[in-house]
């Protein structure tokens, strides 16, 4: 019998329990995202859908730009609970919403609208993360945990530095790093900062081509050679006061 029992925890990892709290979190979002459609006015809401191609965003985009004038609060508050709600569930596709923010809001607007939300996402995937993540992560990324512990435990001193280079770089996806953070005893003041700032950079890249959504031919168009050399560029600059401490250090012991 034990056996059987564990064999079905290797293929479904997380308790009732767990599974519970889950479904809690998304009922939260299901009860947000019908309060926002029971205030817009009488129409045809078929094209929302989350976009999983430039095609499908373009779509979303010609249609929503005619409510975001006249709805502009409920748009916002769509935008972000379905943000949030793909951050915390780890569903891909966050990279076509930050370029919907671009195209709907502009610049300015759309890269702080990014920050707020996937920081508010990264955070919500972290607290559930903290509850129920523990054998997701265990099942799903179990190398690059004990890599992450291990880097983590030995930059304790200068963690958020080395929080803000992989937030700026593609070093581990972030994915991983907010569901994995809770799990190595992140701090969550680190984990907030590091991400708050560390994501500035790729939010202004991703948003920034958005404007320009009907020149795009492919997501892969948005990060070029030098936009990615930039992004480790700035990666490298954020952990350099650490490398310039630890070399000092070394010296005075000897």
């Amino acid at each position: 019998m034990e056996e059987v029992n564990k064999d079905e925890q290797e293929k479904f990892p997380l308790t009732a329990w767990e599974m519970s709290v889950a479904a809690l979190v998304v009922l939260g979002f299901a009860i947000g995202l019908a309060g926002v459609y029971l205030t817009m006015p009488a129409s045809d809401f078929t094209f929302v859908k989350l976009p999983r191609s430039l095609e499908d965003l373009q779509i979303l985009r010609d249609n929503l730009e005619s409510y975001t004038s006249d709805y502009t609060i409920q748009v916002l508050v769509w935008y972000c609970l379905v943000y949030i709600f793909m951050q915390t569930f780890m569903i891909p596709g966050t990279i076509f919403m930050s370029l919907l923010a671009g195209s709907l809001f502009g610049v300015f607007n759309g890269v702080a609208l990014v920050v707020f939300a996937a920081t508010a996402g990264a955070s919500s995937c972290f607290f559930l993360s903290k509850i129920i993540g523990r054998p997701l992560i265990f099942s799903m990324w179990p190398d690059k945990l004990i890599f992450f512990q291990a880097q983590v435990a030995k930059r304790r001193e200068k963690l958020l530095n080395y929080m803000l280079f992989l937030r700026v770089t593609p070093a581990l996806p972030n994915t991983f790093i907010n569901v994995a953070s809770p799990i190595v005893d992140v701090p969550y003041r680190i984990f907030l900062l590091a991400t708050f700032i560390g994501l500035i950079p790729a939010a202004y890249v991703t948003v920034r081509a958005g404007i320009t959504l009907g020149e795009l031919q492919s997501v892969g168009d948005l990060y070029d050679l030098q936009s990615i050399v930039t992004l480790f560029l700035i990666g490298i600059v954020s952990v350099t006061p650490t490398l310039i401490r630890s070399k000092s250090e070394t010296i005075q012991h000897h």
